[in-house]
C-alpha cells in the first residue's frame, strides 16, 4: 500500500487516536497525519469524509468533553448541516480517529476496525 494514501485524523491528546497511529505504523506504514485540531475542517472536506464514511455528521459528532450540549446539537430537530458548521467552528465536535485508505475510510472506535482497511 502506497504509504501517501493512508491519512488519519488524528489527536494526540486520545489514547485511541495514538493507538490506532501506532498500529499503522506497525504495519509498516507511515500516513499522512492531520492533526484536525489544529488544522481545522472545511465544510467539502467533512462532507467528503462523511460519505467516505457512508455516516451522517451525528454519527461522527463527539458530544464527552465539547461543546455539543451548550451548542444544542442534541437536539434531534438540529439539521446536519448546522452540526457541521459547528463543527468546523469547533474541530473537537468531530470523533476521532478516522483513518482513510484505498481500501476505505473508518471512524476507528474501536481501535481494531481499521484491520479491515489495511
Amino acid at each position: 500500500m502506497n504509504e501517501a494514501s493512508v491519512t488519519i485524523f488524528h489527536n494526540p491528546a486520545c489514547t485511541t487516536s495514538r493507538n490506532v497511529l501506532a498500529a499503522i505504523r506497525a504495519a509498516g506504514i507511515e500516513p499522512n497525519v492531520v492533526e484536525y485540531l489544529k488544522e481545522g475542517w472545511t465544510k467539502p472536506q467533512l462532507k467528503d469524509l462523511l460519505a467516505k464514511l457512508g455516516l451522517r455528521p451525528r454519527d461522527v459528532m463527539r458530544i464527552r468533553g465539547t461543546p455539543a450540549e451548550e451548542l444544542k446539537l442534541t437536539d434531534p430537530r438540529t439539521t446536519d448541516d448546522q452540526i457541521i458548521d459547528a463543527m468546523i467552528g469547533h474541530p473537537i465536535l468531530v470523533e476521532r480517529p478516522i483513518v482513510l485508505t484505498p481500501k476505505g475510510a473508518v471512524l476507528a472506535r474501536p481501535a481494531e476496525k481499521i484491520e479491515a482497511i489495511l
